[in-house]
């Protein structure tokens, strides 16, 4: 295992860094006040300004592999999201790496026509425009998603779609233009052969968005909210049809790789966020006559807390080295593993930085409450722990079942 950084990574791991002290952080408080003059799913004025910024200095499109992106390798990748982690609600953005656009950007670029790769695709990598993930659905356990009954049908040189979906983040957006929509498009077929994907514009007739859903009371506004949205007799011409017909579960399955080491590097950035404010705290308190550095409670939440973080850290590097050098399917364990530890960690070391911070650690004066309800989201967005050490545990006991029953 090589986990070396590259000169390239180096480089562009050091302007990322720049970046956030000298264009994300000091935004902070703009992006916040910009959030009460402006409608309650426009995004604030000054991203387009830290947007301009990242991309003179080269921190565009870094997640996308290829001639579309920055070529990067999931291993030098998986430092930059670190970073931008720190600021989960602006920096991912301003370097058009945030989700759900980067996963529907891979899904495009890998399964999309050329014409809807040159209508949707191309303004998403200029960060024109945002999208919209459509898979979770409210009436059936969306965590299985063999069971995601929104209806495509064929319908003479198109689809027709009819369901409901909610979760669809970003969709209360003005900016939000295109959805990627999955249903079941062949009910009598086989198990992981009934789904497919459709890109969907939203203005579209018969695509109704109904409100937003919220995260522990936050509702990303600034993000363009979780949408719940309703595709009633919404047609779509054959050319939007993403992949094969009735591969929509191949694809899920692709899109979920690389974003589960993009959703555990930032929670790693999250959780140092919250660890570098935890300390600072310590010496800014005294509670019964001693700093709160000096107490040895406190003492064993920083050193847990460093334990953890470094610990996920590794974890997620072998992950996407494993990415890397034998692909995703080699990497399965790894990648559900991490899926589970690393919003774990993040939610666990946050929390101790609440504790730390006492009544304020639970305000609006510090990040930490949106940081832990964006962590402990995050536990289930992506699927929840269970599926995942479910996952995790049937190839582990593979490897010892009887040849009989390997087979």
């Amino acid at each position: 295992m090589d986990l070396t950084e590259t000169q390239r990574g180096r480089d562009l791991k050091q302007r990322a860094l720049e970046f956030l002290s000298e264009f994300v952080i000091p935004a902070e408080p703009v992006y916040a006040e910009q959030k009460t003059q402006i409608g309650p799913w426009d995004t604030p004025p000054v991203m387009d300004d830290l947007k301009r910024a990242a991309r003179d200095r080269g921190l565009w499109n870094l997640f996308l592999p290829g001639e579309r992106g920055a070529g990067l390798t999931n291993l030098e990748y998986a430092h930059i999201a670190e970073i931008t982690g720190r600021s989960p609600w602006i920096m991912p953005e301003a370097l058009n790496c945030s989700a759900p656009d980067t996963g529907n950007m891979e899904v495009l670029a890998q399964f999309a026509t050329p014409a809807i790769q040159k209508r949707w695709l191309e303004p998403l990598l200029d960060g024109e425009i945002r999208s919209a993930y459509s898979m979770t659905e409210p009436l059936v356990a969306s965590s299985d998603a063999s069971n995601i009954d929104t209806q495509i049908t064929e319908d003479g040189a198109g689809f027709r779609i009819d369901g409901r979906k909610w979760w669809s983040s970003g969709a209360m957006s003005p900016a939000c233009k295109i959805a990627i929509v999955m249903g079941r498009s062949d009910p009598a077929g086989e198990r992981h052969r009934t789904h497919s994907m459709i890109a969907v514009p939203l203005d579209t007739p018969g695509v109704n968005i109904l409100r937003s859903t919220s995260v522990f009371g936050y509702s990303d506004g600034g993000h363009g909210g979780h949408a719940e949205v309703v595709y009633h007799n919404v047609r779509v011409p054959r050319e939007n049809l993403l992949g094969e017909l009735h591969g929509g579960f191949a694809i899920a399955q692709a899109r979920l790789g690389p974003g589960r080491i993009h959703h555990a590097m930032r929670l790693i950035g999250m959780a140092e966020r919250a660890f570098d404010l935890m300390c600072a705290r310590a010496h800014q308190r005294t509670p019964f006559g001693k700093p709160l550095a000096e107490q040895g409670v406190f003492q064993d939440w920083v050193a847990e807390a460093r334990i953890h973080i470094e610990t996920t850290r590794l974890l997620v590097l072998k992950t996407a080295w494993l990415m890397d050098t034998v692909g995703n399917r080699g990497a399965a364990v790894e990648i559900s593993a991490i899926k589970v530890a690393a919003p774990r960690m993040a939610t666990w070391v946050i929390d101790h930085a609440i504790q730390a911070h006492g009544g304020a650690g639970v305000s609006q004066d510090f990040p930490l409450a949106e940081l832990y309800a964006q962590a402990r989201m995050l536990r289930i967005a992506d699927g929840p722990d269970e599926v995942h050490k479910m996952s995790l545990a049937r190839r582990e006991l593979r490897r010892f079942a009887p040849e009989t029953a390997r087979s």
